[in-house]
């Protein structure tokens, strides 16, 4: 994707400023040598355990360590073919960093992120290709959606030799990563150099083509003998209260793609954002990048609650976001353009469907904030007119899938965002892991 960017740019350099920087050969040299390789053959390291993809963490610090970045990013890639995108993107404070024995002793994690970046980064820009494609099987598998689950899930089958053929609705790969990612997180790089890694193991790219629109899932089932469904979720949910409508109330989605695009949303000094996950946290911080001075998030529930990690929400308030707990939006209010929303006061009661305490009004409590833009972000539509489409069993709109993430029509299969509702970018990869490993299972029962 070519990103071309407004005059704008000049004036907010630090929207693209990235959170954490490439390490060089020294300083990635003596940061690997800090691992003190845990693990053995009997019992994992514990930042391997903590990695969704398996990546093996100290061998790959070991080959750094050894000037061997290249042998370094082979392990990666053959753990997680979006190892750098991972290095990036990936929660490591809550994953492989959060794990790693050096915390116990008080002493800070070693940097596994940024070392799996410098590896990749060296392996990609020389362009290295670590995988031979094996001899030709002759069963086609068709993948819709080209995000982190359907290119993992790709990148597997096609090492195991089968045909692959990738269908996405939007005009480039990567999902998420490419339209919702923070860019102080990822803009592009090197996605793009991935991708292209995996179309070198003969997976082919369909893009703009939509399921039941560019193509029946009548034909799709005649041209493929499995199926592995990567769509993610839909658009940004509705608050469904007045005023979304005006002018100066975004989607989050639509608010971060914008911003990565090149084309700035146009925000006044006081942002409000609505929810508590991760996404809500991102476009705080994107706001306090474009300029504005008093950014509030707004959640129904307490902190403990929030769905956003820790690290996320302590980065935020460092940079100066505010936090309004057991507060609930009733209304937006504006002539044409928002100017305030009415807020209602919040208490905890009786647990819901997701077990926690469910969020009750409090008659009388309404608030007035000044604001000049809202930013919602709620959560996501669930596809579910697709898997009914597709005759495929549900729960609470999401994908009900085996172990081997097969589902209820056994020559179909799912991960990623449909399945867990939204996760990380190396959960999806490892949903469409193992999926491939039950697709191969079950097209070797012919």
């Amino acid at each position: 994707m070519s990103i071309t960017l407004s005059p704008q740019h000049e004036t907010i350099p630090a929207i693209y400023q990235e959170i954490h920087p490439p390490l060089d050969k020294l300083t990635a040299t003596l940061e690997a040598d800090r691992c003190l390789e845990c693990g053995g053959p009997y019992a994992p390291a514990p930042c391997m355990n903590a990695c969704p993809a398996r990546v093996p963490v100290p061998q790959f610090i070991k080959a750094i360590r050894e000037g061997r970045p290249e042998e370094a990013a082979r392990l990666i890639f053959e753990a997680n073919i979006l190892g750098g995108s991972c290095a990036r993107v990936c929660p490591v404070e809550e994953l492989c960093e959060g794990a790693c024995v050096l915390t116990k002793e008080g002493r800070r994690a070693v940097s596994i992120g940024r070392l799996q970046r410098y590896a990749t980064d060296v392996a990609l820009a020389r362009q290295l290709n670590f995988f031979t494609r094996p001899a030709w099987k002759p069963q086609s598998v068709g993948v819709i959606g080209a995000g982190p689950a359907g290119l993992a899930c790709a990148a597997e089958l096609a090492k195991m030799g089968y045909d692959v053929v990738i269908y996405e609705s939007r005009p480039q790969p990567g999902g998420l990563i490419t339209a919702a990612i923070a860019p102080y997180k990822q803009l592009t790089d090197p996605l793009p150099a991935e991708v292209a890694m995996i179309e070198r193991l003969g997976v082919k790219l369909h893009y703009g083509v939509t399921v039941g629109k560019d193509i029946s899932i009548e034909e799709l089932e005649r041209r493929h003998q499995a199926i592995f469904l990567g769509v993610g979720l839909g658009a940004d949910s509705k608050a469904r209260i007045p005023g979304e409508d005006l002018s100066g109330v975004w989607d989050s989605l639509k608010f971060i793609e914008q911003i990565k695009s090149g084309r700035f949303p146009k925000i006044g000094p006081t942002v409000a954002v609505i929810g508590g996950g991760n996404t809500a946290i991102d476009v705080a911080r994107e706001a306090v990048r474009l300029g504005a001075t008093n950014v509030m998030v707004l959640y129904r529930r307490t902190e403990d609650q929030m769905p956003a990690f820790k690290h996320e929400v302590k980065a935020a308030r460092k940079e100066g976001v505010h936090f309004y707990f057991l507060t609930a939006p009733v209304r937006f209010i504006g002539d044409g353009k928002v100017r305030q929303i009415e807020c209602i006061h919040m208490k905890l009661g009786a647990p819901d469907r997701s077990g926690r305490p469910a969020p009750e009004p409090i008659p009388g409590t309404e608030f007035t904030l000044e604001v000049d833009t809202v930013i919602k972000a709620i959560g996501q539509e669930k596809r579910v007119e697709l898997f009914q489409a597709l005759g495929i069993a549900t729960e609470g709109g999401l994908v009900k899938v085996n172990e081997y993430f097969q589902t209820s029509r056994e020559k179909f299969f799912a991960g990623g965002d449909c399945v867990n509702g939204g996760a990380t970018v190396v959960e999806a990869v490892r949903h469409g892991k193992i999926a491939a490993q039950g697709i191969a299972k079950f097209l070797a029962k012919g």
